[in-house]
């Protein structure tokens, strides 16, 4: 088994650098124009300093060394010193406020990016590796960084420097120049035939290293059941083939640069040999000064540099809009449950729920819930039963609203959950979820987690109340004991206490609970039922229950079967029945009486 992350049909499109990616890339860039512009002239100050030098040296050598003028041959070799002290602190000033701009746009997308995959819902992450996502903000984001700190006035300044030089040959000697120039159309043809290639050699690179990525993050959240079933070699086996297979990836973008780069080199150095070759022949006949041929040697080296880097910034560009690409086709993405423009803020809710011929399905064309229909009582506790695969986790879905049904509606206290934002919806809720989930940080913030206002005696007053406090301060720092990445170094039944805390501190009028911890001990199942008894005193709940205690507490048990609610009652009603909660109570939840 292995992931795998194909590329799209953009990926896989032929195609030259899409002009409207990076002129949306570039519009990251436009809150700090002053620095860009400021940039800008300075690397025009760079290039002009770079092309005097030349020039200097053809001077010095036809007009002074020639004539035996010492004191024109000092004023010149000092000009020739200041060019270059020009060149270095103008370059400084430009490097540095390029980068910074660069710099504060790569912030503002990777926060941007951040804040959208925030608010993408449950669909999204079901169809995408963690991995993958890991690599959009990390990988495909840093992409972006060299094209936008470095090769945006780079252009202008190959630009300028290609404008440059070409102007300064021509009018020393137009002959000269166009001999210079013979060996253009054969850069142009190297650019045309590597340009395709490159593009989609990036592409690869990209989806590769995203690969890398998922392998990685699905090895590592999954170690414990790798070292179980002692696994370790095989999972080494997956990743060093993800592995090779972006190795070869970047080996094939490098194996085409490598070939261009000294292509480009020889054509210069052709270029070279033909003005080395006819400015001699116009010196040997007296038509050129033998310093207009040194200037024109110095001057065709410094032509075919920025022609070069231009081709560099060409394949920076194929690679940012490769990863361009990808991450504004996860910004681009809607969410598919989201706050309609109209939605009103719900009033303070009593927890009166209505399920209306609500059909769903995570693939609409395979419905997982055939027409449900129920109506609950504010204050109510209602316990969720059935085979697995039932649809059980569906309804508490989309009763939170992570899902929209296709057909049929939700209502609390006659609200359809469409017609409320979901902030004020979810900041109504309280979700406790069989895999319960820690954050990196202290106890004290994880139960803050849903109050950030809470003050430090409400917390206490949490923990106190579902019987966590006791264990959390026998910790060495109490509630300022920093919880590992999903609380590694805390018992099952201690995370437990720590979200049932958490969820009491909200004070939610609805609570959902998946309360299953099928490998507590005697005492923390104990501690947990006496912590249920305070989270749900109260509120509407639904539970999909695993404990038998939690099933005859129960105000209503509704039996799930095939999508559809089978049976409905309390636990001895249906069990006098004798249907689907007999079979299910004798086959999961009768030896818990004994």
């Amino acid at each position: 088994m292995g992931l795998h992350i194909h590329a799209s049909g953009a990926d896989a499109e032929r195609a030259a650098v899409d002009t409207r990616v990076l002129s949306r890339l570039l519009r990251y860039m436009l809150p700090y124009k002053w620095h860009l512009a400021a940039s800008v002239l300075l690397t025009l100050l760079v290039s002009a300093a770079g092309l005097a030098g030349p020039y200097l040296i053809k001077v010095a050598i036809d007009q002074h060394i020639a004539n035996g003028d010492l004191a024109g041959l000092n004023l010149v070799a000092l000009l020739y010193v200041a060019t270059h002290l020009v060149t270095w602190v103008a370059s400084f000033g430009q490097t540095y406020l390029m980068s910074y701009a660069g710099q504060s746009a790569i912030y503002t997308i990777r926060e941007e990016l951040f804040g959208h995959l925030q608010k993408l819902t449950f669909k999204f992450y079901d169809g995408i590796p963690a991995g993958v996502v890991m690599s959009r903000v990390t990988n495909d984001v840093e992409a972006l960084n060299e094209l936008i700190s470095n090769g945006i006035t780079h252009v202008f300044a190959d630009i300028v420097t290609l404008g440059g030089i070409i102007l300064i040959m021509v009018s020393m000697d137009w002959k000269l120049a166009l001999a210079t120039f013979v060996t253009l159309p054969f850069l142009v043809w190297c650019a045309v035939v590597f340009r395709e290639r490159v593009i989609q050699a990036y592409r690869e690179v990209r989806n590769k290293i995203a690969n890398v990525n998922a392998n990685l993050q699905e090895s590592i959240s999954g170690v414990r059941v790798t070292q179980s079933f002692a696994r370790e070699s095989k999972n080494s086996e997956r990743f060093d083939q993800t592995n090779l297979e972006n190795l070869q990836a970047n080996m094939q973008a490098v194996s085409l640069y490598s070939v261009f780069a000294p292509v480009v080199e020889v054509i210069g150095a052709v270029g070279t040999c033909i003005v080395l070759w006819y400015g001699g022949k116009l010196i040997l006949s007296q038509r050129i000064e033998i310093g207009v041929l040194v200037a024109f040697i110095s001057y065709t080296a410094r032509f075919f540099q920025p022609i070069q880097d231009l081709t560099n910034i060409y394949n920076q560009m194929q690679a940012a809009t490769a990863a361009s690409e990808k991450i504004f086709g996860i910004m681009d993405r809607e969410p598919e449950v989201r706050s309609s423009p109209d939605a009103i803020e719900l009033p303070p809710i009593r927890g009166e729920v209505e399920f209306d011929q609500v059909v769903f399905g995570y693939n609409p064309a395979q419905p997982v819930l055939h027409g449900i229909s129920l109506t609950v009582s504010p204050g109510q506790r209602i316990a969720l039963v059935g085979p697995t695969g039932a649809g059980k986790s569906s309804i508490i879905n989309l009763l939170s609203r992570f899902y929209d049904p296709q057909s049929g509606a939700i209502r609390i206290d006659g609200h359809d959950l469409r017609e409320g934002t979901l902030a004020s919806l979810r900041r109504q809720m309280g979700i406790v979820l069989q895999d319960t989930f820690l954050f990196s940080g202290t106890i004290r913030e994880n139960i803050r987690y849903g109050k950030l206002g809470a003050t430090d005696a409400e917390i206490e007053a949490a923990a106190k109340a579902v019987n966590a406090h006791e264990f959390i301060a026998r910790l060495p720092q109490g509630y300022d004991t920093q919880v590992n990445e999903r609380g590694a170094k805390l018992s099952i039944g201690q995370r437990q206490l720590i979200s049932f805390a958490r969820a009491l501190l909200r004070d939610p009028r609805i609570l959902i609970l998946d309360e299953a911890t099928s490998s507590v001990d005697a005492y923390t199942e104990v501690l947990i039922q006496r912590a249920l008894e305070h989270l749900l005193a109260g509120r509407t709940a639904f539970i999909i229950a695993h404990r038998l205690s939690t099933i005859r507490n129960a105000d209503r048990i509704l039996v799930i079967d095939d999508g559809r609610i089978v049976e409905s009652g309390r636990h001895e009603e249906l069990l006098a029945t004798g249907g689907l909660y007999k079979t299910l109570y004798e086959m999961q939840f009768k030896y818990q009486e004994q």
